[in-house]
């Protein structure tokens, strides 16, 4: 399973989606796209959307903190 968190260092939210992902003890890739201009439009070209977080699950793109929709994938 492929697991991309695309998040910021000043967003609540990315860091409630990774905390849950490593208590779940999931691996997952983080990008911040504040750094990472390149991340950033593949993000957006993913989701359509600018904000974070953007969770990639094996290609399927969860926009926001949706725990609901990651547990599903997860399955």
């Amino acid at each position: 399973m492929n697991i991309t968190v695309y998040s910021t260092p000043t967003c609540p939210w990315c860091t409630r989606v990774k905390d849950y992902l490593k208590d779940k003890e999931v691996g997952f890739k983080e990008v911040d796209v504040s750094k990472d201009r390149e991340s950033a439009m593949e993000m957006i070209n993913k989701s359509g959307q600018r904000g974070v977080p953007v969770i990639d699950i094996d290609g399927n793109i969860i926009v926001g903190f949706d725990q609901a929709a990651i547990d599903n994938l997860l399955k």
